[in-house]
């Protein structure tokens, strides 16, 4: 039996769905602190659940006889400079009680990390595997503790964890839940419904990003790969595509010429410059043969093509009239 923490965030959505596919919805159970939403297509069983609570956690662990869990529950970057008491308590307590869970029950766990891990002293080009990680953000923090304590976990105790250090995921199905990149999905939408975006961000911010159907396959790979092949406890590097903001805007416009992006940038452009603009994730394709299949302008159609459904206008990749 699997279960999902932060089931309603932006991965967990689509990992639900996929999860509930590979192995059918009544054994699949999704979980979130807040309270089931209508529009979210997640097809099996939905509890409430506060990871903070170990209490709870244990009921419905030894309640659904658990075997696998994936802990997605977080606050995200923007949210955590904001609130930086609850980022820690979510992140750090919530983490803690899953691993020593997993401990007494020989559970197997995913956890995701971030690019956040990073700061000013790291390789800001092709960040290797091994580098320094000094975030200058509570997020970033939380992220570089909760690697070390899955490190601990695998190394003293014994527990498969596994951990993917996601730059930004781009994705329609779930809103955006107060991350930097956060402006890579805000473009499509205001792109459709409003024809303009005013940007958080500078225009030649680059940053390493991830189709959602990519993060999500990453996630089904790295769980599916033997133990044996896992040769980092701490959280594996992974990416598809970097791109800058206004080279985002530019691909839009191939298919939305109207489009006009302002730049206002806030306290998340001083975020966005300690992270990487490439990643190296050689070691990740090393172990469990990681491959993305979506490259920028894969994701852009499909991004423009989905959320048009979203928005309820036209998809402007079938209209060869808007194309440039």
């Amino acid at each position: 039996m699997i279960l999902v923490t932060g089931a309603l965030g932006q991965i967990g959505v689509d990992l639900v769905e996929r999860l509930e596919r590979m192995h059918g919805p009544e054994n699949v159970i999704a979980t979130d602190l807040r309270a089931r939403q209508p529009k979210v297509g997640l097809n099996g069983r939905f509890d409430h659940l506060d990871v903070t609570d170990r209490d709870e956690l244990d009921r419905i662990l030894d309640a659904k006889k658990i075997t696998t869990v994936y802990h997605l529950a977080g606050i995200l970057s923007a949210k955590g400079e904001e609130k930086p008491d609850l980022c820690w308590r979510v992140n750090i307590n919530g983490l803690k009680s899953v691993l020593s869970a997993a401990q007494k029950r020989g559970l197997k766990v995913f956890w995701p990390s971030s690019i956040a891990v990073f700061g000013h002293n790291t390789p800001r080009d092709d960040t290797p595997q091994s580098a320094v990680t000094d975030p200058s953000t509570m997020y970033g923090i939380t992220k570089v503790m909760g690697e070390l304590l899955c490190r601990y976990y695998a190394e003293r105790y014994s527990v498969d964890i596994r951990s993917i250090r996601f730059p930004g995921i781009i994705s329609y199905n779930a809103p955006p839940g107060g991350g930097t990149t956060d402006f890579a999905v805000d473009m499509f939408f205001q792109a459709l419904e409003s024809g303009t975006y005013e940007c958080f961000v500078a225009p030649k911010t680059r940053l390493p990003m991830m189709y959602m159907d990519d993060a999500v396959k990453s996630v089904i790979d790295l769980m599916a790969a033997k133990s044996k092949h896992i040769t980092v406890r701490t959280s594996y590097n992974v990416t598809a595509f970097s791109f800058s903001a206004e080279e985002l805007v530019a691909v839009i416009r191939k298919y939305v010429s109207e489009f006009e992006c302002t730049y206002r940038p806030d306290f998340r452009q001083e975020i966005a410059d300690t992270w990487p603009r490439t990643i190296d994730d050689s070691t990740a394709r090393r172990d469990w043969n990681w491959k993305p299949e979506f490259d920028l302008h894969a994701m852009a159609r499909d991004m423009l093509e989905n959320v048009s459904r979203a928005v309820g206008t036209p998809s402007p990749t079938s209209s060869v009239s808007r194309h440039k």
